[in-house]
């Protein structure tokens, strides 16, 4: 049958489909002149029942008519939810229509998701250092710098780096300054600005021996490092401020620049330091040391991360200390602090010796002559040893850390073992 009636043997009786499985009255039999439930009884007027919006939503006369632009253009309030009720509405009808804005707002909810993070949208506080030792290691330089100024370049940007990120009133942070004298720990109050002005002061007696021109403006007699510091900050008539960077930082340069000209010339200059001398090459390796010891006394009065130097410029450090030791140990023995020599032998014979073990961070093995400065450091010839970190051993020698706790293993000849941790330390100066 049509109309979605059937024939189930009662006359008059009809079907009008309604909610599957519900009980539906108008399948009874009904009696004559009874009005069909599913026909409108023209009596009664057709009372339309009014659309009720749902909670926080416009009702439909409420929604904007907005053009095709319009639209598009509140895509990104919408994802952001800055719209108002009626241009929500407005939008979400107009997504339904509209792939391309679809798509488009699809696009902006999830940037949106991503401003919304559980994590810190601070900066990693060590990220500067890991640029800048990245771009260190990788980017050629337009004058090649010779192998051994390779350090001092490396520890100069890496200060200046530092430098740069602090502000203005943290170069009047206070830094003391240690080292060892004699046999005490020793140490001077200064600011950040007071550093660089003192590593600017040194920097001056490779400048001299370049030939270039002296910070102190060339003193009448050699000053030492100390005397060179405290005639500087003397002469500046008040505490050095910020403005010491740029100078010092055209200082460093110009000795770079200088030094990869030097050439075959390397070997017959040297650096005076008063009451000893050093050749360019190790002045230069020394000036990298100190640069890197004192960014980590400002680093730590400004509260900022500063890492060891590279694997290799922190072995080449530790080389250079080591080499130094005999003859410093001989000058410590002619002024009575040092236990007498025992095995005095031939200028470059093996001589009684201490094995320097530095472990982990720059590491390696050095023998040191203990007896001669001439002699020749041996491991057959080795009566002690001493077991030290790498970067605990620079401390040592930076007068950063006492003699009596620098070690981590020692065996053997406890004299020898004393004279070289005290030597060691001994080769600290402000």
């Amino acid at each position: 049958m049509t109309g979605g009636g059937r024939d189930d043997g009662v006359r008059g009786a009809r079907r009008i489909p309604g909610p599957r499985g519900a009980a539906d009255d108008r399948d009874l039999p009904r009696a004559p002149g009874e009005r069909d439930p599913g026909v409108p009884d023209p009596a009664v007027p057709d009372l339309a029942v009014p659309e009720v919006p749902l909670p926080g939503r416009p009702a439909p006369s409420d929604v904007p008519a907005l053009s095709h632009q319009v639209l598009k253009a509140l895509l990104g309030a919408w994802a952001l939810s800055a719209c108002s009720a009626g241009e929500t509405a407005a939008v979400e009808e107009h997504l339904t229509g509209c792939a391309p804005c679809a798509d488009e707002a699809l696009r902006l909810r999830d940037a949106v998701g991503l401003l919304h993070t559980d994590g810190s949208l601070d900066l990693d506080p060590t990220l500067r250092s890991r640029v800048m030792d990245g771009c260190l290691s990788r980017r050629p330089a337009r004058i090649p710098v010779p192998e051994w100024a390779v350090p001092y370049d490396a520890e100069t940007a890496r200060l200046d780096a530092l430098l740069r990120d602090i502000g203005d009133s943290e170069w009047h942070a206070p830094v003391r300054l240690r080292w060892f004298e004699e046999e005490h720990a020793v140490s001077r109050r200064t600011t950040v600005a007071g550093v660089v002005s003192h590593l600017m002061a040194v920097d001056g007696l490779v400048s001299a021996a370049l030939g270039l021109d002296d910070p102190l403006g060339g003193a009448e007699a050699p000053l030492s490092p100390t005397e060179r510091t405290e005639t500087y900050w003397a002469a500046t008539g008040r505490p050095p401020t910020g403005n010491i960077r740029e100078p010092w930082r055209d200082l460093s340069h110009e000795l770079i620049r200088t030094s990869s000209f030097v050439g075959r010339n390397v070997a017959e200059l040297s650096v005076s330091y008063g009451d000893f001398a050093l050749p360019l090459q190790d002045a230069l390796l020394d000036r990298a040391f100190e640069c890197w010891v004192h960014g980590g006394d400002i680093a730590d009065a400004v509260d900022y991360p500063y890492a060891a130097p590279s694997a290799a410029h922190l072995h080449r450090m530790i080389d250079l200390a080591a080499r130094l030791l005999p003859a410093a140990l001989a000058g410590r023995r002619r002024s009575g602090r040092a236990g007498p020599a025992k095995d005095l032998v031939a200028a470059g014979a093996p001589g009684r010796s201490l094995h320097l073990e530095v472990e982990g961070h720059g590491g390696g093995d050095w023998y040191i002559a203990l007896d001669s400065p001439a002699a020749l450091g041996s491991g057959d010839r080795a009566v002690a040893q001493v077991a030290l970190d790498g970067v605990e051993f620079c401390r040592l020698v930076a007068g950063h850390i006492s003699p009596v706790e620098a070690a981590a293993g020692q065996e053997g000849d406890r004299e020898a073992i004393r004279d070289v941790l005290f030597t060691a330390a001994s080769l600290s100066r402000l």
